[in-house]
């Protein structure tokens, strides 16, 4: 469905199909993912968050014994991630503080474990806050994705996986950003619920 209504993805297909799997391993392997970017794309990590942690396409009943029926009823199945850009007191402290081009690598030290996922959003691939946070995952053993424009760049040098979605004004990088997330989080949610 995805390349029938954008077709100037099927570019990106191998891409997308390999983010999608390194998702799906992430959460068979108990860990979370945590994603960065920058203004619009600082918006993009919060709608992703949004789609993982409560249903999207589907209902995602929870039967977690451990919790009551009168609350189970108010609660959806959810898969764990966090937006870093979110996390306003500790980045504006830190950016204050330290370094602000080491915000979300300094999250990523905080946070990220072996079996968790750091997706990077940068419609240039270039954002330097962005780029040290996927260094700083790689170091850490930690898996990678980034998603930008068609150009080369840093992030994809770095990733393990770069969606390099076909245009390079920003606002059309964010057109295609929206359509590969979504894609990614229904096909992530269809596996687990």
């Amino acid at each position: 469905m995805l390349y029938e209504r954008y077709p100037a993805l099927e570019v990106c297909k191998e891409d997308i199909e390999k983010a999608l799997n390194i998702m799906i391993e992430t959460y068979q392997k108990g860990g979370k993912i945590l994603i960065c970017g920058n203004g619009g794309s600082a918006s993009d990590s919060e709608h992703i968050v949004g789609e993982l942690l409560k249903g999207f396409m589907l209902k995602r009943p929870v039967s977690d014994e451990r919790i009551p029926e009168h609350l189970r009823k108010g609660l959806q199945g959810s898969l764990p991630a966090i937006s870093l850009p979110s996390q306003c007191a500790i980045l504006s402290a830190f950016i204050n503080d330290v370094d602000p081009e080491m915000m979300y690598a300094q999250l990523v030290y905080g946070y990220a474990k072996k079996e968790d996922l750091v997706i990077g959003l940068s419609t240039s691939g270039n954002s330097k806050n962005v780029v040290n946070a996927i260094e700083l995952a790689k170091c850490m053993g930690v898996s990678t994705i980034s998603m930008t424009g068609e150009k080369e760049s840093r992030l994809s040098e770095l990733s393990d996986v770069t969606i390099r979605v076909p245009a390079t004004e920003t606002y059309q990088v964010q057109e295609y950003h929206l359509p590969v997330y979504h894609h990614l989080c229904a096909e992530v949610e269809k596996k687990f619920f």
